[in-house]
């Protein structure tokens, strides 16, 4: 909802599957004791002593490269990750912009396979799922802070802008979290009409815009401004309250109401 917009009214190694063949790169055969397809024992010494660092003292004590050397190890299980891990980390940024780089972005990247794409996207899920356990028919008011959380986790690395609505009821208990649109780097399409039609469908009482800025600023646009005023002249005529429109950042995230903006 940032820059330029034009608004409209109107894996499988998880669980225990072998990875898909082009994204294993066997060793060369000298390499190799036998053709049974274990690793060289100082690639099996590296993975375990970073497994057991990791569940000694966290992921706090591993570097983002290591930490993503370990996901990877599941999807590559006869290759050095971190080569490939580095390679990722120059092209995306961190950690979590990795996790949350969209599947055909990865797939570009040298040594990068269904197997790699999987097993990235399965920890994305599992993190933003963690996050949404926390605040999912939960009072909002007395768990702002875990809500903040989620939708930075799910949404403060997308290289896309995207429009989430969360649904209350008449005890402020979020009821549902659902992505109205997704758009461009700098635009997505807002339809005021659905947003209400939908919180009608709930039965909600009252709902939270949020939307992400991919640039990292938060600061709200005038069309974000002029499109949370038409979303707010449409609810409440159905007597439906919004509490708040969050605009979150990269590394900070904004808020209408505390900004007198609503």
């Amino acid at each position: 909802m940032s820059g330029n917009h034009a608004f409209h009214e109107a894996s499988p190694s998880l669980f225990g599957f072998a990875p898909a063949e082009d994204d294993v790169v066997e060793a060369p055969a000298a390499a190799h004791p036998s053709r049974a397809g274990r690793a060289p024992s100082y690639m099996a010494d590296h993975r375990a002593r970073l497994r057991e660092r990791f569940l000694q003292g966290g992921a706090a004590a591993m570097p983002d490269y290591e930490l993503l050397e370990l996901v990877l190890f599941r999807a590559v299980p006869r290759q050095d990750m971190k080569p490939l891990a580095r390679r990722l980390l120059d092209r995306f940024g961190d950690f979590n912009r990795v996790l949350s780089a969209e599947p055909a972005r990865l797939l570009q990247v040298e040594g990068v396979g269904q197997a790699v794409v999987t097993e990235l996207k399965i920890v994305e899920a599992a993190a933003q799922r963690l996050a949404r356990s926390r605040v999912i028919n939960r009072p909002v008011l007395t768990s702002w802070d875990a809500l903040v959380d989620y939708c930075h986790t799910a949404m403060a690395h997308a290289a896309i802008e995207q429009v989430r609505v969360l649904y209350l009821d008449r005890k402020n208990v979020l009821v549902a979290d659902e992505e109205q649109a997704r758009g461009t780097v700098d635009h997505v399409p807002v339809y005021p009409r659905e947003i209400v039609r939908r919180a009608l469908e709930l039965n909600a009482s009252a709902l939270i815009l949020v939307h992400n800025h991919p640039s990292g600023d938060p600061t709200p646009s005038p069309a974000d401004i002029a499109m949370t005023a038409q979303i707010v002249a449409a609810a409440g005529t159905m007597g439906i309250v919004v509490h708040d429109h969050l605009i979150i950042g990269k590394s900070r995230d904004l808020s209408f109401r505390s900004q007198g903006l609503l």
